[in-house]
């Protein structure tokens, strides 16, 4: 009786922390939503919105490393449960990251207009990238809450989209720099700004990853698509 108490109160502790990190996920979506916004009119009043919302991001990523740390002292975890608090953690800090990178994007925004380069630079293209990055994320979400493997494997093969959007966009970006040498200043934020979005995905990638390590217990970082699908079986 005494272990079906102990493990009541586990789930509820786990319930609680796995609602924080998806309380964390939609802050950190209205980010990037509002990173593309700002992008796409270039706008320095929006830019400024994105980047007041990164203390509150970086306040629950340390709020829920406290409640896992408690949780992992007070109700001394299996191996198993141990692999799902860890797994967690490390998908927190992506989602932490993940607002980083929506905060890099305003700056760069920023910079652009500040430069007075807002309108000759080729920055709609962006906004394809962007707006797959965000899906991805919106993605990873929703297989976190499910613990959806399925989804998960999906989302690491679209990550390879993102990527191949990225390369393209930058060879673009290097003829135009060359074909207007004094943009190179202005292109360079925006090359900046172009990583940002990549690394989104790369964050959404990380957590599907980590999806498949709490449900599979196997570890698929830096594993071929083959393998990664053997294992989300």
């Amino acid at each position: 009786m005494a272990d079906k108490h102990l493990s009541s109160q586990f789930d509820s502790d786990l319930n609680h922390v796995s609602t924080r990190v998806l309380e964390l996920g939609g802050l950190v979506e209205s980010q990037i939503r509002q990173a593309i916004h700002a992008l796409s009119e270039f706008s320095a009043e929006v830019a400024d919105q994105v980047q007041a919302i990164e203390p509150r991001v970086n306040a629950m990523e340390m709020e829920i490393d406290r409640e896992l740390s408690t949780i992992i002292a007070r109700r001394q975890p299996t191996a198993v449960d141990l692999r799902l608090l860890l797994a967690i953690s490390k998908t927190t800090a992506n989602l932490e990251r993940v607002g980083d990178e929506a905060a890099k994007i305003a700056r760069m925004v920023k910079s652009i207009i500040d430069a007075g380069a807002a309108r000759k630079l080729p920055a709609g293209e962006l906004r394809v990238a962007a707006d797959m990055a965000a899906s991805l994320l919106r993605q990873a979400l929703d297989a976190f809450a499910r613990l959806d493997t399925a989804s998960a494997v999906s989302i690491l093969k679209e990550d390879d989209f993102l990527d191949r959007e990225f390369d393209g966009f930058v060879r673009k970006l290097i003829t135009y720099m060359m074909e207007d040498p004094r943009t190179i200043s202005a292109s360079l934020d925006l090359l900046f700004l172009a990583k940002a979005i990549e690394r989104i995905g790369d964050h959404a990638k990380n957590i599907a990853e980590f999806i498949i390590y709490i449900v599979k217990g196997a570890d698929v970082r830096h594993s071929t698509m083959d393998q990664v699908e053997h294992a989300a079986r």
